[in-house]
């Protein structure tokens, strides 16, 4: 749930209250706005006053179990994930958190999973356009210790 969440933010503990959170994944949209990272809704075209880390730390005490984190600043990019921003939230809560937005190389992959801190990195349009097949990322990724299914 991305834009439900912020608008009505009880319904993530009445969700992970009936279902459990680990049906919980909570996504969050976030840009730059002043210099702050803040969540955007509505597939990111409004924002929101929310601080992003601040939001992340919310919604998992309310009781998500997983976030998808969206930098819409690089997403579409293939410049790279948002390291530092990517950082920032997963040492920020105790539950796993899935990198979005930016890939462009299989050590974009590699960067946001070790410097990052991701548990998990998403991407499409890299892999719709073939620009990398998945073995490809996957190659990189234990090449370089971390463990993948081949």
């Amino acid at each position: 749930i991305n834009s439900s969440a912020v608008r009505t933010p009880e319904l993530i503990t009445a969700i992970a209250k009936e279902f459990g959170s680990q049906c919980v994944v909570v996504a969050i949209d976030t840009k730059c706005v002043d210099e702050v990272n803040r969540v955007h809704i509505q597939a990111g075209k409004v924002a929101t006053q929310k601080e992003t880390t601040a939001w992340a730390r919310e919604v998992v005490e309310r009781g998500a179990g997983e976030l998808l984190l969206t930098s819409m600043d690089h997403d579409g990019t293939r410049g790279g994930f948002a390291v530092p921003l990517t950082r920032q939230v997963s040492t920020a809560v105790p539950v796993p958190v899935i990198a979005s937005g930016g890939a462009g190389a299989a050590q974009d992959f590699v960067t946001v999973l070790q410097s990052g801190a991701a548990d998990a990195a998403l991407a499409a349009g890299i892999f719709h356009d073939q620009v990398l097949s998945i073995h490809e990322v996957k190659m990189a990724l234990t090449q370089n210790g971390i463990k993948v299914r081949l």
